[in-house]
């Protein structure tokens, strides 16, 4: 039986995939930028990284931005937490 934190995860990664980098075309998902969810009661940490480091790509305050909101769009997420990792800390 799958926990409900575990459902929540899944839930969350299955409505990430519809953040799209608008460089690439392709998800956030998909291209492996999410590299940890965890949910705890009602709050999501996600840790994602970006295909270049932050301060080099001009999208990652939308990315960071997109992926939080949609976290929040899950029933049960009321607060979501991205963490930005470096591509060199992965």
């Amino acid at each position: 039986m799958k926990s409900e934190g575990n459902e929540l995860k899944d839930e969350i990664l299955k409505k990430l995939k519809d953040v799209i980098d608008p460089e690439v075309g392709l998800s956030v998902v998909d291209m492996g930028l999410i590299k940890e969810v965890t949910v705890k009661g009602n709050k999501a940490t996600i840790k994602m990284t970006l295909t270049v480091p932050s301060f080099m790509c001009p999208l990652a305050r939308y990315l960071v931005m997109q992926v939080r909101e949609t976290a929040l769009k899950v029933d049960g997420i009321d607060d979501a937490e991205v963490i930005l990792i470096e591509p060199f800390e992965v």
